[in-house]
């Protein structure tokens, strides 16, 4: 495959609506929330979670593609493995708690075997030396988190469940009260956000890219996760989750010609109303309507603000 030769920083866009797109535990599993600006979050941790779900959906266990941070994996296994490719017919291998590289050039083999088996650790890293030590990959591709365009409104929805879990639960619930009325219902709550339009930026390191082995084909595999990871997530938890819009700057060489945050600023995300278009970063929009969909956004690129040397692409 061809090692990704040029870096990119992208911008990416996705809404939610009813549903909570990212819990969080310490909080009730309340959405997160800047406490101070009250715009919402989505952890980086998150997203890299729902893009190896959509890969591993999409390759299943082609050779390359398998994921190394998968529900129910025990990693230092996946280390073993490793080893052994590297040491065949070493019994010890398969025994030991503990293995390190007996020397630099099993080490850079290792890691390098695990970079080209798994996707997400040439795309991401990993730290891999928990007791079978398969070295720290730095991976190419970083995200941050994800912030809503504008403040968000968290709703505590209560809702009720008909059936009793135990026979005690259903004798306590169909007692009667003081009126003669019995209670039937479990009661319980979730959380949603009524409408959200999140952007988090992406960025593609084209030299660490060269030490990992992640390709062009990997680049290509990442747009395609980004546009679809939602689709494959459904749950009640999240509601309506979408992808809408991935504005990515492929640079002209492997260093880039321009700051990401230069490239950033040049696109803004305006509220629309009648046809006028605001900027939800210099004018308050207490007087306009809440936003409910997409379509209350317009997403507008300041091309001259763009060096010539970098391309601008509308993936989504």
């Amino acid at each position: 495959m061809t090692t990704l030769a040029n870096r990119y920083d992208i911008v990416f866009l996705f809404e939610v609506t009813n549903g909570n797109p990212n819990g969080d535990p310490d909080a009730g599993n309340l959405p997160r929330i800047d406490p101070e600006t009250n715009h919402g979050l989505v952890t980086d941790v998150s997203l890299k979670r729902k893009i190896r779900n959509y890969v591993e959906l999409a390759k299943g266990a082609e050779p390359g593609y398998r994921i190394y941070v998968q529900e129910g994996s025990i990693l230092n296994e996946r280390h073993r493995e490793a080893y052994k490719a590297k040491r065949p017919g070493d019994a010890k291998v398969d025994k030991e708690k503990k293995l390190n590289p007996q020397s630099d050039d099993e080490a850079r083999a290792v890691t390098g075997f695990m970079c080209e088996n798994f996707f997400d650790v040439r795309t991401f890293g990993a730290v891999m030396s928990t007791g079978i030590n398969a070295g720290q990959v730095r991976g190419p591709v970083q995200l941050a988190f994800a912030s809503s365009v504008e403040p968000i409104m968290p709703m505590e929805i209560t809702i009720t469940r008909m059936a009793a879990t135990t026979e005690k639960e259903k004798a306590d619930r169909d007692k009667e009260d003081g009126e003669g009325r019995t209670e039937n219902r479990t009661m319980g709550r979730k959380y949603i956000v009524p409408y959200g339009l999140y952007r988090a930026h992406i960025f593609v390191n084209a030299s660490l890219a060269g030490r990992t082995g992640f390709s062009e084909a990997d680049m290509q595999l990442l747009f395609e996760a980004l546009a679809n990871m939602f689709e494959h997530d459904r749950s009640a938890a999240r509601g309506e989750m979408t992808a809408r819009k991935i504005i990515a700057f492929k640079h002209g060489s492997t260093l880039g010609n321009a700051p990401a945050h230069r490239l950033f600023d040049a696109v803004k995300v305006l509220r629309s109303v009648d046809g006028d278009s605001y900027d939800p970063a210099s004018r308050r929009l207490d007087n306009l309507p809440p936003p409910r969909r997409f379509a209350d956004y317009e997403v507008a690129i300041d091309r001259a603000a763009i060096p010539d040397q970098v391309e601008v692409l509308e993936i989504l």
